[in-house]
């Protein structure tokens, strides 16, 4: 028998119900990063990004942000900022919004689809690999460019 999974949707635009929704669900994800409603609303309208989201009585209780570019080596994907509120989780909101990115990649022949996480996200892992990503042998390296003065 197959699970039933929440509906998963793009925004098109954003409401200022969602902004606050989004602005929650951020302060859970990171607690470095910063709400900024612009930066929705361009992530929203940007060719290259799609913000997906679950919604329960209307509000958005899940999102995660698919990213799709242009290689030499082919078209590629990436996973951002997936995050369930703390009082959603265990209801199938993340399964269902990587099983829906999984299926654009594939009806858009991406070439991957990757996504990052901590090794200590076990639990995250383990239903990353339930979808069907795989564990890939290297080394995630990031470069943080300083503050610009103003």
């Amino acid at each position: 028998m197959s699970e039933l999974l929440p509906d998963v949707e793009a925004l098109s635009s954003v409401t200022d119900a969602d902004a606050s929704d989004v602005s929650h669900l951020l302060g859970q994800l990171s607690k470095t990063a910063t709400f900024d409603q612009d930066r929705l609303a361009a992530i929203v309208a940007h060719d290259a990004t799609e913000l997906l989201v679950v919604r329960a009585g209307g509000r958005i209780v899940g999102a995660a942000t698919f990213v799709t570019f242009p290689l030499p080596s082919g078209v590629r994907g990436h996973v951002e900022d997936v995050v369930v509120d703390e009082t959603m989780r265990g209801k199938g909101i993340a399964r269902a919004l990587l099983v829906r990115m999984t299926e654009m990649a594939t009806d858009r022949g991406l070439r991957t689809l990757d996504l990052t996480s901590r090794p200590s996200r076990e639990s995250a892992l383990r239903l990353y690999e339930s979808v069907g990503f795989v564990r890939r042998e290297t080394n995630a390296l990031r470069f943080t460019p300083p503050p610009v003065s103003q």
